[in-house]
């Protein structure tokens, strides 16, 4: 089905539909879950009933289910919740990354049977039936993330309604026969797998625009000006700098270096994205052409895996990934523990014992140094540039739903640009009417 673009002027503040008066709960049929491996579950209908076949990932979130379902991140990708009861805050109007729901299904434990927040606007429920999203409730998730943990993130399909394959619908406490179990496989099996996926052109906004400095800031000129390059941004990406004076103008993946040049940007920042960072060539040319032009950037989760490119590293795909609000990073230059909010599937593959020369063009943009690492498991967490006026980190600083602790890299991007913009006037060439005074 159709739906609104993730990143217009009218996306910026997340959901504007009107509220739902309370009516008679959703009928709750049977339903399958099917795993590549074989691997089934048996619960019933949640959200929109059909069929739906995606990787299935898992999110350790205790909170921010909203801002998870509208994170164009997770396009392509069906969420389990291991946090057992999802819907008890409902959906406001506030919190949203963009202004549609876009994982492709969704898989609870318990659904709240009514939202009980005085912000609730709508019940989850009936969001995900406006925009067409299959899921499954009444499934053992700690089973399921567990399986997902040692087996890795893998493709799944979610089954109900007419999509259910013949008889199962009359018994559905009985185990799938193994023609029907067999017909969904062939499904699942079917559908791409993540990898090799180029996703940022179906998230990105189609029209440029413009996010205006606000708060203390609002009316006032902008202490910066930023181009920032939409690859599946979140509407509290453009909020935070907006909120510390910048101009931001959000501008879809399809922009070229001569289209980010033509705003004199004091710096270029790269989204976060779905997909596999080893497509996404066209934005890695882009970043190469803005680091060439010495122009300050700061990229973020995929943004981070294209700076990685750019450089000439390597990206890879997780097990399973990092999802969730919780996840302890290194920052090594202070030795400070921060927790953020991840969702990744692929990271970038950089020495972590050191800085290394950038290997891309025997060293063109010199000594690169791994900035954050993730204690669970050691993944690079972050890249900073020692050579250009250029970083990036893996996890989400923006992250509403979760910790605060990155949110001091919007002011390091603001005074990395204040730095270059003032170096850059020092070292100017001096003008006829300088050199003849």
């Amino acid at each position: 089905m159709s739906a609104p673009n993730p990143a217009t002027p009218a996306a910026y503040g997340g959901f504007t539909s009107p509220a739902l008066p309370a009516g008679a709960p959703i009928e709750r049929t049977p339903a399958l879950l099917v795993l590549e491996d074989g691997y089934t579950l048996v619960g019933r209908s949640y959200g929109a009933t059909g069929s739906t076949v995606a990787e299935i990932v898992f999110n350790t979130g205790m909170t921010g289910y909203q801002e998870t379902l509208t994170d164009p991140s997770y396009h392509r990708q069906i969420v389990v919740m291991t946090t057992p009861h999802i819907g008890n805050t409902g959906v406001n109007d506030e919190d949203g990354e963009s202004d549609r729901i876009w994982v492709a299904g969704f898989v609870v434990r318990d659904p709240a049977r009514r939202a009980s927040s005085w912000r609730a606007r709508r019940e989850l429920e009936s969001d995900l039936v406006t925009y067409g999203v299959v899921g499954i409730c009444e499934v053992d998730t700690r089973a399921l993330t567990r399986h997902l943990r040692e087996r890795g993130a893998m493709r799944a399909g979610i089954f109900s309604g007419d999509a259910l394959p013949d008889g199962f619908a009359e018994h559905p406490s009985s185990a799938p026969s193994e023609a029907a179990l067999e017909a969904c496989l062939s499904a699942v099996r079917a559908a791409p797998a993540m990898a090799g996926q180029a996703l940022a052109a179906e998230v990105t906004t189609t029209e440029a625009y413009v996010v205006e400095p606000s708060g203390e800031f609002a009316g006032q000129e902008p202490v910066a000006v930023v181009a920032a390059i939409d690859l599946g941004i979140k509407a509290r990406t453009p909020w935070q700098l907006a909120e510390r004076g910048v101009r931001v103008h959000v501008l879809p993946q399809s922009t070229t270096l001569e289209q980010i040049r033509a705003l004199q940007p004091d710096g270029v920042f790269f989204s976060n994205g779905p997909g596999d960072p080893g497509t996404a060539d066209k934005e890695v040319a882009l970043l190469r052409g803005v680091l060439d032009a010495r122009i300050p950037f700061f990229g973020i989760c995929l943004g981070n895996q294209i700076f990685g490119r750019a450089l000439g590293y390597g990206t890879y795909k997780l097990g399973y990934g990092h999802r969730g609000v919780n996840q302890p990073v290194l920052d090594r230059a202070t030795g400070r523990v921060e927790i953020t909010s991840h969702n990744h599937g692929f990271a970038v593959d950089a020495p972590t014992d050191g800085p290394s020369t950038a290997p891309f063009d025997s060293g063109r943009y010199g000594r690169v140094e791994v900035s954050y690492i993730d204690l669970n498991d050691g993944v690079v967490e972050g890249l900073r540039a020692l050579d250009l006026p250029a970083f990036s980190v893996q996890f989400h600083p923006e992250a509403a739903a979760g910790p605060h602790d990155g949110e001091h890299l919007f002011d390091r991007f603001i005074r990395m640009m204040h730095e270059h913009r003032v170096a850059a006037a020092t070292t100017a060439p001096a003008t006829d009417t300088e050199e003849n005074a």
